[in-house]
């Protein structure tokens, strides 16, 4: 399973992202837990929606997320609400999903593991 630990040995602002085929697009999913596929063709990425007790925990989740995005050069898209945050990944460069799309989402993730 991807980890936050397998972003940090990665500068994806200088190594070439590639476009992942349908399998392995489905394998990594399978690895992410509460990860959903959405969209298609350029627009395919995926999802997670996350949930908080208040605006502030809202917040501090998103500026964790943000700090990791702009160190890895990818941005995902947020839907920012009261107790709750969707994070959506695609790769507009590729025009699809990207390992780093997962490995972003792992390091989402390790922001919440206890």
């Amino acid at each position: 399973m991807a980890d936050a630990a397998d972003l940090k040995q990665k500068d994806w602002a200088t190594e070439a992202r590639k476009a992942l085929g349908p399998v392995e697009v489905v394998s990594k999913l399978a690895q992410l837990s509460g990860w959903a596929l959405t969209g298609d063709g350029p627009d395919v990425a995926i999802e997670k929606t996350y949930s908080f007790r208040d605006y502030y925990q809202t917040l501090a989740f998103v500026n964790a997320l943000a700090l990791i995005a702009h160190r890895h050069d990818h941005h995902p898209d947020l839907v920012v609400r009261y107790g709750s945050v969707t994070v959506r990944f695609n790769t507009h460069d590729v025009k699809g999903l990207s390992a780093s799309d997962f490995l972003c989402a792992a390091a989402a993730d390790a922001l919440l593991a206890a």
